[in-house]
């Protein structure tokens, strides 16, 4: 019971949507072995249990106060802060281990994302750019997959733009995410771009990050996905036809959870396809 208390903490499922994304940047370098496969697996893990870990720590007086988000585990008292420190810490080792058997330049750099997970939640309190910043946290999970196979940051602008489109394609789901609580926001002095433009401009605003991710991945990435851009088409118009009355939490988690893993699945499927048959 307390492990599973302990998964939902960390919100397990959103670590398998997006890690996709990291294998998708390893494929895009070239062939990967079984080692490297599980070690990145593990290394994607640890730094995302480290960072929505440290991301309730940091958050926990703001969401005792969101009726939203009271009954999380730190504010309802289901959780103790040492428990979440302790889940923290063993995440951000399980991590750097990680980092350190892939390759050494991957246990160099490993430190860039955990530094940019960790100041990730305060970045709200001070700028609504902080959806982006988000982005930013997941964009290092493809260029992760390339420095474990290539054990070089020598990036070609296929994985710089593939990247890239991932940090659209984060800020443009967590702009509509964040409208749940713009009023909250509003009130409390914490930023969104929901809550400084409003509901109308922060979904046209998500519209065109996503517009541009998927020119980013049709532009730079055709080879590898040309068969399946026509199927991301049509799930990126559903997330926001989903949302286009209103923003309802079963909404916005249908909208935001599952159709990103499609979304997310269906781009590794198309790259993982793409390297089968060019080394057949």
């Amino acid at each position: 019971m307390k492990f599973r208390n302990y998964l939902d903490f960390i919100k397990i499922e959103h670590t398998l949507f997006a890690l996709p994304f990291a294998y998708a940047g390893a494929l895009i370098a070239g062939s990967i072995d079984l080692k490297t496969s599980f070690l990145i697996f593990t290394a994607f893990f640890g730094l995302r249990t480290f960072a929505m870990s440290f991301n309730r720590i940091i958050d926990r007086e703001i969401d005792a106060l969101n009726p939203r988000t009271a009954k999380r585990h730190l504010p309802s008292g289901m959780m103790s802060l040492k428990e979440a420190h302790t889940i923290a810490f063993f995440g951000l080792a399980l991590y750097i281990f990680s980092a350190f058997f892939i390759n050494w330049t991957a246990f160099l750099f490993s430190f860039i994302p955990a530094i940019v997970s960790y100041f990730y939640p305060y970045l709200k309190r001070f700028t609504c750019l902080s959806h982006y910043f988000l982005g930013l946290n997941l964009a290092f999970a493809p260029l992760g997959g390339w420095i474990a196979v290539m054990d070089s940051i020598n990036f070609d602008a296929e994985i710089l733009a593939f990247s890239a489109s991932v940090i659209f394609w984060v800020a443009g789901f967590d702009i509509i995410y964040a409208l749940q609580d713009a009023e909250f926001d509003r009130k409390n002095r914490l930023h969104s771009i929901g809550a400084h433009f409003g509901e109308r401009f922060a979904k046209r605003i998500s519209r065109l990050n996503h517009l541009i991710f998927f020119s980013l991945l049709a532009f730079f990435l055709k080879e590898e996905i040309a068969v399946s851009l026509p199927f991301i088409a049509v799930l990126l118009f559903l997330e926001h036809y989903i949302v286009r009355k209103d923003h309802k939490e079963k909404r916005i988690q249908f909208s935001f959870f599952y159709i990103n893993a499609i979304l997310s699945s269906t781009v590794l499927l198309s790259i993982f396809t793409n390297f089968i048959f060019k080394n057949l």
